[in-house]
């Protein structure tokens, strides 16, 4: 099976949170009708942001408040250890929210972040 990833959020506002992964290495596509939901790639991985109305109505149910709550963590694997750093401090520099130093586990070398909508991210790098 080849499967691609399609990770939708809520975000408040469209444009900075495109600008920010746009900075992280997502391409951006095109927008979609009405200017209310923004795609944007990275590998297989597509994510989709909605105005927080969109969303809602797009899930049928609230969005949730990241100051205080997680629904997901998303995490995206990267080719090489330095990237996760790299990557990290770029989210860092456009707004986003260090989580603190990278942590090696052995068997995988992750650090996190959280987005300017306070959506928890990590980068990843398992060597082999």
């Amino acid at each position: 099976m080849s499967a691609a990833t399609y990770v939708n959020l809520p975000v408040r506002d469209l444009d900075r949170a495109v600008e920010f992964f746009t900075a992280l290495g997502f391409c951006a596509g095109q927008r979609q009708p009405g200017g209310d939901t923004a795609q944007l790639t990275v590998g297989s991985t597509h994510l989709i942001l909605h105005t927080g109305a969109a969303f809602a109505a797009y899930a049928g149910t609230a969005v949730c408040d990241t100051s205080t709550s997680r629904e997901v963590i998303v995490g995206l694997g990267v080719d090489r250890r330095e990237q996760v750093d790299e990557l990290v401090e770029r989210a860092i520099a456009g707004g986003g929210e260090s989580l603190g130093p990278g942590r090696d586990l052995g068997f995988m070398y992750m650090r996190g972040f959280r987005d300017l909508d306070g959506h928890q991210w990590s980068f990843l790098h398992l060597p082999g």
